[in-house]
């Protein structure tokens, strides 16, 4: 390699985030520009309404149902929201959307000003909220592959990452600050100004209308995203590694006794965002993303790396070693989710991104979730640490199985695959985005 490829310039521009989407597709920015806006306010209520339940009623269990409340819908609309983006203007269900969480933004900030804010009242919002972002969700996805080019959906995939993780960080300790300093209606209202914001930059994002012949939102189309999906081995299995890695390995529901057992129970907001700090940092040096073709042996690498910095994170004797083996799994998420991101927005037809997406929805949420149930029985059974190490050591050997099990994900290669190929001819074909 000749010296001046080895310089830190040379190195600086391998790893800095391509800015490229952001440069070229005017509707990308208006994307990029509400998402961060909207981003903000939505982790102001996503905080605040756990926050005002525990202040109302004193009760854990109160606490726990609002998640409950909140995933319910996410499953029953999660699919729904999928068929829906493939048959309408997808720009106009977002701004449907976005108008639903604005008038809950709304609601909320009312029922805070009360006199006796109403428990039922936040249930029933949070509800709903989870509802209309479900319904939402794969309709803001599938809208990316249509306003940037083929070429650069690896770089959009990392940017909205970047997005998610600023949000990640800011949002929560801005939360705290906020309540504690000025109540829930206050947040619940910067909240529905957002809103508002957001919906300005998307009115300005040019429509995006089902193709020609899209199928209606009903049973069988939903059925014949599923069917798709199942009949293709790269696809299910980024499905299932992400899952399989959540399932094992997510365990924040054990960092309020990690933090205890660490003698730092003070610093439990540090170990909360250790994960979207190593995100983070993962996101800004992305450029050599751009670079790689193996997508799906990415995705294996990455989810065995996090559930090893998991495992790591058992027997890390500080507080601070903790921190960043915890920041070593969130930039290994990250990764794994651009690559995943990429295959699905490569290779998915576009008369079918909608449906897909809203099975993306439901891989990606559900893992989470299962995951701190799983955490938490098992450190019932034998403490915090066995939870950690068990569960990362359970992670690195069930994808590890996973990519024997499906030999097309692990060998999936972006310049030869058939689906790959087949989308980057037809996005050849038709004007590029701008």
């Amino acid at each position: 390699m000749p010296d001046s490829d080895r310089s830190p310039l040379a190195l600086f521009r391998h790893l800095r985030m391509d800015l490229r989407p952001l440069r070229d597709s005017r509707d990308f920015r208006y994307l990029m520009g509400s998402g961060v806006i909207t981003m903000f306010g939505s982790f102001l209520t996503f905080v605040t309404i756990p926050l005002q339940m525990k202040q109302l009623t004193g009760s854990y269990v109160a606490v726990g149902l609002v998640s409950l409340a909140e995933f319910v819908p996410m499953v029953v609309f999660g699919l729904w929201g999928g068929a829906i983006a493939d048959a309408l203007d997808r720009r106009r269900v977002v701004l449907i959307c976005e108008g639903g969480l604005a008038l809950m933004a709304a609601l909320l900030t009312l029922n805070a000003l009360l006199p006796r804010p109403q428990v039922w009242a936040l249930y029933v919002i949070a509800a709903l909220m989870a509802s209309l972002d479900s319904v939402q969700r794969p309709s803001l996805d599938a809208m990316v592959p249509r306003v940037v080019r083929h070429d650069q959906l690896t770089a959009a995939a990392a940017l909205t990452s970047f997005r998610w993780n600023v949000g990640a960080i800011a949002g929560p300790a801005l939360a705290g600050l906020i309540v504690a300093g000025f109540g829930p209606a206050t947040t619940y209202g910067i909240d529905l100004l957002t809103y508002v914001v957001s919906m300005a930059l998307l009115w300005r994002v040019r429509a995006v209308p089902p193709r020609e012949n899209a199928a209606p939102a009903t049973l069988r189309s939903l059925a014949e995203g599923v069917r798709y999906a199942m009949g293709r081995p790269d696809l299910t299995g980024t499905y299932l590694v992400d899952m399989a890695a959540m399932f094992f390995a997510m365990s924040i529901a054990l960092y309020p006794f990690l933090a205890d057992e660490l003698g730092a129970p003070k610093a439990l907001g540090l170990l909360y965002s250790a994960g979207a700090v190593g995100a983070l940092l993962a996101s800004l040096t992305s450029g050599w993303t751009r670079h790689v073709r193996r997508h799906g042996l990415a995705v294996i690498v990455a989810a065995m790396v996090w559930g090893l910095a998991v495992f790591l994170a058992a027997l890390a004797p500080s507080l601070w070693a903790v921190f960043a083996c915890l920041a070593l799994a969130g930039a290994a998420d990250m990764i794994s989710g651009i690559f995943r991101t990429t295959i699905w927005d490569q290779t998915i037809p576009d008369e079918l991104r909608g449906r897909l997406a809203g099975i993306e929805l439901l891989s990606y949420s559900s893992g989470p979730m299962l995951g701190n149930a799983r955490a938490g029985l098992m450190a019932d059974l034998g403490g915090t640490r066995f939870s950690l190490g068990a569960g990362g050591l359970l992670c690195v050997g069930a994808v590890a199985l996973m990519s024997v099990l499906l030999p097309k994900f692990r060998t999936y290669d972006a310049e030869t695959d058939e689906h790959a190929v087949a989308e980057r001819t037809r996005r050849a074909a038709a004007p590029e985005p701008a």
